[in-house]
């Protein structure tokens, strides 16, 4: 039975069948007023129509038992509750939760692609002294464009703020107070900032926008790069790029480039050279020596030095393998020491010398003047042995 009943007003009662049996008892004693009783058909299978969020939408249709209602909010508002009900079991058909609420909240961060951004409680008026920040953040190499549908803020008062950038530093891209609709923009940021604030009085229906992401030009190619190679294949805006110049050669500028952001995509500086040094200090085991310019003639007036220094034990052979070098105003002097009053290894110009030099010990110094009108070229290969 339901329930077995005799001086009490009894509770509320639910069958859970389609039929009911009442059974009503006297015996042959005290007589009272009885009972009257009211019934109505409630649903077994059935819970009640759920309420559609404002500024939000239900997907699917079935209220039985077991069955799954979920619930959307439009572009640009937040779900507040669960998003998933169920029709529960039990006497009475309810959901296992209220249905939840769409907000237009006070910042947030966007990370799709494209996307809507309201302010605070839009439709309706926003609130007073609010200061909201809604941050997008796109794959590098994109930018964000942002289209106004809806604009109205106290003027001077109440404004809103695009930055270039995921900093409350970041530059001001655009600021807008008032009823006029906001021209769309194009941010050169894969992260842009958007800062709201309102003061103490007259508040307004606010901004809607959307944004979408676009795909950011790329900074100029690099290649080819003489005398060197370059590592790293991203070019677009936020990416580095690291140069590095053949052996014999030295880089001339900045050895790392990052692409920046702006309307026109930069390099943070310009290329960098790859350049033949006029001397140097030499410590690696082996190498080459190229003269200063190569592969272009050297210069009509030059005096270079190179001391090459090799691990203790091992003496340097040098190899002359190009020598354009116009005597006698222009020539190459070999020292077998780290200094000029070393013993002198020989004196070279034009032509490959028969003997190929070699030190005693593991400093060599190389010196190279010239004073002609002509020009020309050496390439020195030396080897520690």
């Amino acid at each position: 039975p339901a329930g077995s009943f005799s001086t009490t007003v009894p509770a509320l009662l639910n069958s859970t069948s389609n039929q009911l049996y009442l059974h009503f008892f006297s015996d042959i004693s005290v007589s009272a007023a009885g009972f009257r009783l009211e019934y109505k058909t409630v649903s077994l299978t059935s819970c009640p129509e759920t309420v559609v969020p404002m500024n939000g939408f239900k997907v699917g249709e079935r209220l039985q038992m077991n069955s799954v209602m979920s619930f959307q909010c439009d572009p640009g508002y937040t779900l507040q509750g669960v998003s998933h009900i169920s029709c529960m079991p039990g006497p009475v058909r309810r959901w296992n939760y209220p249905p939840p609420l769409c907000i237009a909240q006070c910042g947030g961060i966007r990370e799709e692609m494209e996307g809507t951004i309201l302010s605070p409680g839009f439709p309706g008026n926003y609130p007073s002294n609010s200061d909201c920040t809604w941050r997008i953040y796109l794959p590098v190499g994109y930018g964000a464009h942002v289209q106004f549908l809806n604009f109205s803020t106290e003027a001077n008062h109440d404004f809103l703020e695009i930055r270039n950038g995921p900093f409350d530093t970041s530059t001001v891209i655009g600021r807008f107070s008032g009823q006029d609709l906001p021209p769309s923009l194009l941010t050169t940021s894969h992260e842009t900032t958007i800062y709201f604030h309102s003061d103490h009085s007259q508040n307004k229906p606010g901004f809607r926008f959307d944004y979408q992401a676009y795909e950011l030009q790329e900074c100029p190619d690099p290649e080819p790069f003489h005398n060197g190679v370059v590592v790293g294949a991203g070019y677009n805006v936020g990416q580095s790029i690291s140069f590095e110049c053949y052996p014999g050669y030295q880089l001339m500028g900045h050895s790392i480039l990052t692409c920046q952001h702006g309307t026109t995509r930069n390099w943070d500086h310009p290329f960098p050279r790859c350049e033949v040094p006029c001397g140097g200090n030499i410590t690696s085991d082996n190498g080459t020596i190229f003269s200063p310019g190569y592969p272009e003639d050297y210069p009509t007036s030059a005096d270079c030095s190179w001391l090459i220094t090799v691990a203790h034990g091992l003496g340097i052979r040098l190899n002359f393998t190009l020598l354009q070098v116009h005597g006698p105003q222009d020539f190459i002097t070999v020292w077998d020491g780290p200094q000029e009053t070393a013993r002198k290894l020989g004196v070279f110009t034009e032509g490959e010398p028969n003997n190929p030099p070699s030190s005693t010990a593991n400093h060599v110094l190389i010196r190279f003047r010239s004073n002609s009108e002509k020009g020309g070229l050496f390439k020195i290969n030396y080897q520690g042995n």
